[in-house]
């Protein structure tokens, strides 16, 4: 996808700006025209692949939450990354893309189960890893990296293992990519390397 094109889009969607990247274009896209946008990169420049739904804590950030979607044209063989802010910091919410792209289901109910970002009008917005009664979002900045003793939802195995979900330490997470040169070709690594589950951390 070449810079004009990005710069046709910016000019029809006056309240998009282009985004840093090192590797893909990007642009930041406010909530309320991300449906507009995905629908017009979608039927107007071919996008007809969503790769990925994700999400970013920016912990003590406002906005603190910025949904992150890539897309994919399989004609053009491009991609673009769309950022797009959360308004509310404590019940972050966006909408949902299942309309326009059916691979937007699981994605999005990945990224609510382990961010707690609710996407406004998915068809069945609930847990795909953790269980529904589970009250923590495992992903977000504020969750402890030796993670939080939990019990177990089944009764029925906890009488049989006597055992409650065990905290899972990160081994020196949290993860980040080394900064050098594309993201795709960076091995991500432990920004603390110097403890693990059996090394104490100073």
């Amino acid at each position: 996808m070449s810079k004009s094109v990005v710069s046709e889009l910016m000019e029809q969607f006056d309240c998009l700006s282009e985004r840093s990247s090192l590797d893909h274009l990007a642009v930041n896209c406010p909530s309320d025209h991300l449906m507009e946008v995905c629908r017009v990169l979608r039927d107007s420049y071919n996008f007809d692949l969503l790769i990925d739904v994700t999400a970013i804590d920016w912990d003590v950030a406002t906005p603190r939450f910025t949904g992150i979607y890539h897309l994919y044209s399989t004609s053009l063989q491009s991609y673009i990354r769309i950022a797009s802010d959360c308004s509310d910091n404590i019940k972050p919410s966006l909408p949902s893309l299942v309309s326009l792209y059916a691979a937007a289901d699981w994605h999005e109910r990945e990224t609510y189960d382990l961010m707690g970002i609710h996407y406004e009008g998915h068809p069945n917005l609930k847990r795909i890893l953790m269980w529904d009664a589970y009250p923590y979002h495992p992903l977000r900045k504020d969750f402890p990296l030796a993670g939080i003793e939990t019990e177990l939802p089944a009764e029925d195995v906890a009488e049989q293992t006597d055992v409650k979900v065990a905290s899972a330490p990160m081994m020196g997470g949290p993860f980040v990519s080394s900064g050098d040169g594309l993201m795709s070709q960076t091995e991500p690594v432990a920004k603390d390397e110097s403890w693990n589950e059996k090394k104490a951390k100073h």
